[in-house]
């Protein structure tokens, strides 16, 4: 998830106001954050008071502490870059319960928790940290669920195709009946006439 998808998911109008980014910003850039970075954000218990925004970057994890608003100075923000081969990971969980996905991951000391669609993102943002964390290259990928409309429509295809030979072979019995039954009747006219000269 990119740092432009999360300003239409702040829970709190201050959070991340242009006021906010414009300090922000500038902290991104020094630290070696590309422009728009991959980002996941603890909102806190206050989001619109402070929170932490963690931004992996090549030479490390960039964990940003952000103050909304600091009274007498505005928005602040202070940052350190952790590592890879000193950042602290937990596993990646994952539980399904009544259809519903619920993901935990821990990095440092930050619990991430997310439900289904929030869960996969967050999914992605720990899978990147792991494939840093190994040197990997990393590219998120689509999971598709289900089984799809075009699948079943093929299978109930097959299955009429099938059907389709027996009533062929049906048709085909019955005209074999139909022509084994014009001997016969020729058979037994032959034989009544030849009862018939016996006869006289």
């Amino acid at each position: 998830m990119r740092l432009s998808d999360w300003r239409t998911r702040a829970p709190h109008k201050d959070a991340l106001t242009p006021k906010v980014l414009a300090v922000i910003d500038p902290v991104l850039a020094s630290l070696g954050a590309e422009p728009d970075p991959s980002a996941w954000i603890v909102w806190g218990e206050d989001p619109g008071v402070r929170y932490v925004m963690l931004v992996p970057t090549d030479a490390g994890l960039l964990q940003v502490l952000v103050r909304v608003n600091v009274p007498g100075e505005g928005p602040r923000a202070s940052a350190k870059v952790i590592r890879w081969a000193r950042l602290q990971v937990g596993e990646l969980g994952l539980e399904m319960v009544s259809g519903h996905r619920l993901l935990g991951f821990q990095v440092e000391s930050h619990i991430l928790r997310g439900t289904d669609d929030d869960g996969d993102a967050m999914a992605s943002f720990a899978l990147e940290l792991f494939a840093r964390i190994d040197g990997r290259p990393f590219t998120p990928r689509a999971v598709k669920r289900g089984r799809s409309a075009k699948a079943g429509g093929g299978s109930t295809a097959v299955a009429k195709s099938a059907r389709k030979p027996a009533g062929a072979s049906g048709k085909a019995g019955g005209a074999a009946a139909k022509t084994d039954g014009a001997p016969r009747k020729a058979g037994a006219a032959a034989r009544g006439a030849a009862a018939g000269r016996s006869g006289t």
